[in-house]
């Protein structure tokens, strides 16, 4: 924030670097911040007027109810140092209508008029029979139900709820909307013989859902300290995940998933029921583990793994499907399978063949990128009675 005037003016500041996570997408080899990230930013800075002077800004949230007059001038890109300025154009009630414009050096880059609505958030609810310690954070309409417990250094976003017999400890931060059922235990020290009870935290992303008997630990000193889980995730009954592990966003454990620790699990994976993934193993992003699968080595990102140890099934088409990939992308992907798992190269040739040309898409670089980095291996090795046999 660079100006702040009372009477109805803010200007603020964006330096757009290229290691931001949208520009991943949008576009590859030619990236732009999209138009809608450049609304949202106007949108924060007038937020920020408007909740300046409040008495209590945390029991606010400010809502974008319309956008009017949008006009995109020339596009952000890597490097740039965006201007915002907004200004009030008129205020009545919890509604404001205010003038935005973004600017780089001397070129106009957006602008719109933006009506917002600050609205009251609810009171967090704590059941009368709850533990909840004298330091411990709780978002607005967050609800701790009976018999909790909740730590000292717990921080618990907007509207999370925990159900009965839940404990939260440790210095954990959980986002907004989350659902924790009876006896999940999130949190608390680690299951390391060389944990001496260093400072470690735990952060859990938004919107995931904790079953009963989840345990989820905080990390280690050895593991750097952190154990990070994303949001839109599902941890079913009983699964677990140890130390220093790295979750990304809309997996799924089902009942008694394991990892142990050190693991990371990419966006969209799906780990079968009473499945285990060892130590510093990885499992790739779209990929499929099905039950009772050990993991001793790397899971291929869009594959299907099964078994004790675990084989290669080829393509997970059907999770493909499900998630929006198209016809296109799919088969691209399959024939870099062909040629991993058919071409009776090993991986490093397979790797160097698939290369050769220039990957095909995006998810093919990605998945050469996966083995390339692998420090354990990945699995390849198909069951000797269900070769696969993929389609052209």
């Amino acid at each position: 924030m660079l100006e702040h005037d009372p009477a109805g003016r803010l200007v603020a500041l964006k330096n757009v670097t290229g290691s931001e996570e949208f520009f991943e997408g949008h576009f590859p080899g030619a990236p732009v911040m999209p138009g809608v990230l450049l609304m949202e930013s106007l949108a924060q800075a007038a937020g920020i007027w408007l909740l300046h002077e409040a008495p209590d800004p945390g029991r606010l949230e400010v809502h974008v109810v319309g956008i009017d007059d949008a006009k995109f001038r020339r596009p952000a890109l890597p490097g740039d140092q965006l201007r915002l300025e907004v200004r009030v154009l008129h205020r009545r009630g919890a509604l404001c209508r205010m003038r935005g414009e973004i600017r780089s050096g001397e070129h106009r880059v957006a602008e719109a008029n933006l009506l917002l609505q600050v609205a009251v958030l609810p009171a967090p609810e704590v059941d009368p029979t709850a533990r909840v310690a004298g330091g411990a954070i709780l978002g607005p309409g967050a609800r701790v139900g009976p018999y909790c417990i909740v730590g000292p250094e717990v921080r618990i976003g907007a509207g999370t709820i925990l159900e009965s017999h839940v404990v939260v400890d440790g210095d954990t931060t959980i986002g907004s909307g989350c659902h924790l059922f009876p006896f999940c235990s999130v949190g608390l020290r680690p299951q390391d013989l060389k944990f001496r009870g260093e400072r470690t935290r735990l952060v859990m992303g938004d919107r995931n859902v904790v079953r009963e008997f989840v345990t989820i630990n905080p990390g280690t000193a050895g593991g750097g300290a952190l154990t990070r889980i994303g949001s839109d995730n599902l941890f079913m009954v009983y699964a677990h995940v140890a130390h220093d592990c790295v979750v990304g966003h809309h997996t799924i454990f089902a009942n008694g998933a394991t990892l142990a620790g050190h693991v990371e699990v990419g966006d969209f994976a799906t780990i079968g029921a009473f499945s285990g993934v060892h130590q510093f193993c990885r499992v790739g992003v779209h990929s499929f583990v099905g039950g009772y699968t050990v993991v001793t080595k790397d899971v291929l990102p869009y594959s299907k793994t099964v078994g004790n140890r675990a084989c290669i099934y080829g393509v997970n088409s059907l999770g493909l499907t499900r998630r929006g990939f198209t016809t296109e992308r799919i088969a691209a992907i399959r024939r870099a399978y062909r040629v991993l798992l058919q071409s009776r190269l090993n991986t490093s040739e397979a790797v160097a063949r698939l290369e050769a040309g220039g990957p095909e898409t995006e998810d093919v670089r990605a998945l050469l990128d996966f083995i390339r980095s692998s420090r354990r291996g990945v699995i390849l090795k198909r069951h000797s009675r269900h070769h696969v046999a993929e389609e052209p």
